[in-house]
């Protein structure tokens, strides 16, 4: 009985050092430790050898069986090191395997690059809801519910007084609520509109700025937006400032650009033009101001909004918005 389990204890160690992967070392493991296996067996046949035999024998055997253990422990931890061959669970001259990094969706870029531009003139950064009540989005601008500007923005109504905001305007109005004057702010978000198509979305991403202090003139503002322009599309970009008509400024201006496409030749981008609008602006409506408790006879200000889908358009050179929401890869791995 000892010389059979001196030789299984000598031909076990010897294929333990000889496998030459994890795959086959765990076949040698289950042949010999397993529940059938030649160790298991020995031990349970200690039982049917005579009372004097028993201990030598079941000492033999549990000294093979700790020694086939820790051989079978220090062969899987030599193996990676050892083999580097096709059979190996580990080829150490390989190149690690990279981890694929995300990145920023182009509009988050540009929302992020604008809002920068203007933090660096000192803004803050100010959110509200996106179901906003009709007061703010409307009434409180300067727009009651016969005015004929309501009828420039399709809205989504949740019921009567409840909608999805159609621009970050309200903001402008709660932050005024909330704290006195001086104040700087842009107000980034989605809005939502009944529109689809090549340049409109039913949601889009607006930044909407607001100055009010004690002296603003439209001065201050033309050169802030100025400054913005240049930073955004480079310091030899042409601007020109056109009346217009917003409900909630007075004076309002909107703000062109000289085409970044044709650079200022005429094209379909600009419609033969020229030029490019790329802002709303003017200087807050008194009205406005009495609806927050502000005196217009004592504060003034401007406000000012841009469209982040047009300013990602411009900058990146593409022609239909749907691009930035469809997730082709292929499109989004550009930026």
């Amino acid at each position: 009985m000892l010389e059979r389990l001196d030789d299984l204890d000598a031909r076990a160690l010897t294929e333990i050092r000889s496998a030459s992967s994890h795959e086959e070392l765990e076949a040698i493991r289950v042949r010999l430790l397993g529940k059938k296996g030649e160790v298991t067996l020995a031990l349970k046949a200690v039982g049917t050898l005579p009372q004097e035999d028993r201990p030598r024998i079941g000492q033999r055997v549990n000294e093979i069986r700790n020694a086939i253990e820790a051989a079978i422990a220090q062969r899987k931890a030599d193996l990676p090191r050892c083999v580097t061959g096709p059979s190996s669970a580990v080829d150490l001259t390989l190149p690690g395997r990279g981890r694929p990094i995300g990145r920023l969706h182009p509009i988050t870029q540009t929302m992020e690059r604008i809002c920068g531009v203007f933090q660096a003139m000192g803004y803050k950064i100010a959110e509200g809801p996106e179901v906003e009540l009709d007061y703010y989005n409307f009434e409180a601008l300067n727009i009651p519910a016969d005015h004929p500007a309501r009828d420039m923005q399709d809205t989504f109504y949740v019921d009567h007084a409840v909608l999805l905001r159609t621009h970050t305007s309200p903001i402008q109005v709660r932050t005024m609520e909330k704290y006195p004057p001086p104040l700087r702010i842009v107000a980034p978000g989605k809005v939502y509109r009944c529109d689809s198509d090549v340049t409109h979305t039913p949601m889009f991403h607006q930044v909407e700025g607001l100055m009010v202090e004690d002296d603003v003139s439209f001065a201050d503002l033309k050169g802030t937006l100025t400054t913005f322009i240049h930073e955004i599309f480079g310091t030899d970009t042409a601007v020109r400032f056109r009346p217009s008509f917003f409900p909630f400024t007075e004076p309002s201006a909107e703000v062109d650009i000289r085409c970044v496409m044709c650079r200022g030749e005429g094209c379909r981008v600009c419609s033969g033009t020229g030029w490019l609008e790329v802002l709303g602006a003017g200087m807050v409506h008194p009205a406005v101001f009495r609806h927050v408790g502000y005196d217009p006879e004592h504060v003034a200000g401007f406000a000012f909004g841009l469209g982040v889908e047009r300013i990602a358009m411009l900058t990146y050179g593409i022609d239909d918005i749907r691009l930035f929401y469809e997730n082709d890869l292929r499109f989004l791995k550009m930026f």
